[in-house]
């Protein structure tokens, strides 16, 4: 008989490893919406390499970076070249994260200040 414990742990096993297939998918479906056809994927080959995208950033940051990498301005926007390049766009999409928030803080500062009355 199998325990509670063991059925969890079977379940979030198997989800785990739709995890690539679920990406992949998604890539499909913003691929598709951007260039209206269909992308060529071999998923049985790609998912290796989309578990080493979810093994290096995790499986919440590999949905956003699939979904900058189709913000950004690319020719093609093809599946190897993000697979080849998702730790350098990880790298620049953190940085402009950084500089939002930072461009937030001194825009309330600014705003604060010029409530005040100005620099004293």
């Amino acid at each position: 008989m199998v325990s509670k414990k063991e059925e969890l742990k079977d379940l979030v096993e198997s989800s785990k490893k739709s995890e690539p297939f679920i990406l992949l998918g998604i890539y499909q479906k913003l691929y598709k919406e951007k260039y209206k056809k269909e992308a060529r994927v071999n998923k049985y080959r790609e998912k290796w390499a989309m578990q080493d995208v979810i093994d290096s950033v995790g499986y919440p940051r590999a949905i956003e970076l699939i979904e900058y990498y189709f913000v950004i301005d690319r020719p093609d926007h093809s599946l190897t070249f993000f697979l080849y390049n998702f730790d350098k766009m990880d790298r620049v999409k953190t940085e402009i994260d950084k500089d939002k928030i930072n461009r937030q803080h001194l825009l309330e500062a600014t705003k604060h200040m010029v409530e005040e009355g100005g620099i004293a």
